[in-house]
């Protein structure tokens, strides 16, 4: 492909579900969409909170108290679905782990209906967090994208991937687990039997 094309190719994914919105809010703070007394200035500029409170159009396909699965307005394919928590929170790690959890805890659920429904047998789940990632809705979400064999979606599919070099491969290990840490964002998670492991 010649950069453009890559470029233009770039440009498409990122902007796959919907127009550009964005959802601003303080660090690690998340607002209820369906309620009126929290983030009013969210849940007036987020497309998600708007789908959430019934304001925005969408296709819903699962509904629970925490998270609901709705069809991408402008699909990467046939049966994109995109999961996303009902309270507004920018980011995968502004989300607590308990509703990063109860959101999980659907896809094996959603994906193989989905699956079903596309005539699929195999799925990517993709989260697009951060700017350079393609996150273009800044609101949390999990894209469930059916997939089929030689469907060609992705040019970096067929990329060649060399091998980590050992060497490198510690000093990466290494420096991740130097950067892990436990902040206030993931006191749900204390007790749930989490650890390091050291090779």
């Amino acid at each position: 492909m010649e950069p453009n094309s890559t470029a233009l190719r770039r440009l498409s994914l990122i902007a796959s579900h919907f127009p550009l919105t964005h959802c601003s809010s303080s660090p690690h703070l998340g607002f209820n969409c369906s309620s009126s007394s929290n983030g009013e200035n969210q849940k007036n500029t987020c497309v998600f909170c708007l789908i959430v409170r019934g304001k925005a159009p969408s296709i819903k396909v699962y509904e629970d108290e925490v998270c609901l699965c709705i069809l991408d307005a402008n699909p990467l394919c046939f049966g994109h679905s995109l999961v996303i928590p009902k309270s507004h929170f920018p980011s995968l790690q502004e989300t607590p782990p308990s509703v990063v959890a109860a959101m999980s805890s659907k896809v094996p659920l959603i994906s193989s209906a989905v699956m079903k429904a596309t005539g699929c047998d195999s799925f990517n789940l993709l989260v697009n967090n951060g700017a350079a990632a393609g996150q273009v809705i800044y609101h949390t979400h999990i894209h469930i994208i059916p997939r089929k064999a030689s469907d060609c979606l992705w040019t970096s599919e067929s990329l060649s991937r060399c091998p980590l070099k050992s060497d490198e491969a510690q000093k990466l290990a290494d420096g991740i687990r130097e950067n892990l840490s436990f902040s206030n964002n993931f006191e749900d998670s204390k007790g749930q039997g989490s650890s390091l492991i050291v090779n």
